[in-house]
């Protein structure tokens, strides 16, 4: 490590990586505990037994050597089950964040460069916004099967508003800044002057409500299958199987904390993500570091 103007620099990747754990320890923290989760998630046919597999006799089993979270009403093992729900509940938090930004980054940036277009377009916006999650997932249901295709959908149709609007806000900040009206009136087109000079200062905002959105799809998908209207009931989700443990709930107890457990910790790790991110990202905060 060398000093530099009275400061410590890192000089080997050690060094630094130590540097930037001690500078963002909520973002080590939260990347951490995503990537074991993932892990577990991807690694679950290999780390975990059958998930449909009923064994009558072993129902309503406490924890034990042999069943790590005890088993559920059917006797299915809830470690084997908890470990396949992590998939859902990431596919779901990570295809959502992506899709809504995506959508919300595009309708953001028209909005927010071109003025005759905001005003219809964000009131369409503002419509999609008072649509709450779990109506509409029961109407998408109803209209077609239920699956997590049309999970996916229904959460991502209230979050593009909210993306869009803070993409929006990013550009109206920045479009009658020095540097863009100089190059409106260097010829720049405006395709070119989005993608150039305005495009990278959305991304930080993006990545940070993206996070929150990540979230946030988590908590609403398990909320969409505990109510019987987000995935089929005979996959292993989360709030599938907190919705089928409740009636056990006062002799199997296990079946519901493990499973909100592992949901509570998987947001949480998001959020501390979040939270790392808008530390770093913001020029404000970061000076403070």
């Amino acid at each position: 490590m060398t000093v530099i103007a009275d400061r410590f620099v890192p000089s080997s990747t050690l060094e630094r990586a130590a540097e930037a754990i001690r500078r963002n320890p909520t973002i080590a923290l939260g990347v951490v505990l995503l990537v074991a989760l993932a892990a577990v998630a991807v690694l679950a046919p290999w780390i975990a037994g059958d998930p449909f597999r009923q064994a009558p006799i072993q129902r309503l089993r406490p924890p034990s050597e042999r069943w790590w979270f005890g088993t559920d009403q059917f006797g299915r093992d809830v470690f084997a089950r908890t470990v396949y729900g992590a998939r859902v509940s990431l596919i779901v938090g990570i295809s959502v964040a992506l899709i809504a930004s995506a959508i919300g980054l595009l309708i953001g940036l028209i909005c927010g460069y071109f003025r005759w277009v905001d005003g219809l377009v964000m009131r369409i916006m503002d419509g999609l916004m008072a649509i709450p999650s779990i109506l509409l997932a029961i109407a998408l249901i109803t209209l077609t099967r239920p699956g997590l295709g049309i999970v996916i959908v229904a959460i991502v149709i209230p979050e593009v508003p909210r993306i869009s609007r803070v993409v929006r806000s990013v550009v109206l900040s920045i479009r009658d800044q020095p540097y863009v009206e100089s190059a409106i009136a260097g010829g720049t087109r405006s395709g070119k002057l989005l993608v150039r000079h305005i495009l990278p200062n959305t991304l930080a905002p993006l990545i940070v409500q993206g996070t929150y959105v990540c979230a946030s799809a988590m908590l609403i998908e398990a909320g969409l299958s505990f109510l019987g209207a987000g995935v089929p009931p005979e996959i292993p989700s989360w709030g599938n199987i907190i919705a089928q443990g409740r009636t056990f709930f006062q002799i199997a107890p296990w079946s519901i904390f493990i499973p909100g457990a592992f949901l509570a910790l998987t947001v949480l790790a998001v959020n501390m993500l979040g939270d790392g991110l808008r530390d770093r990202l913001d020029p404000r905060l970061a000076r403070r570091m």
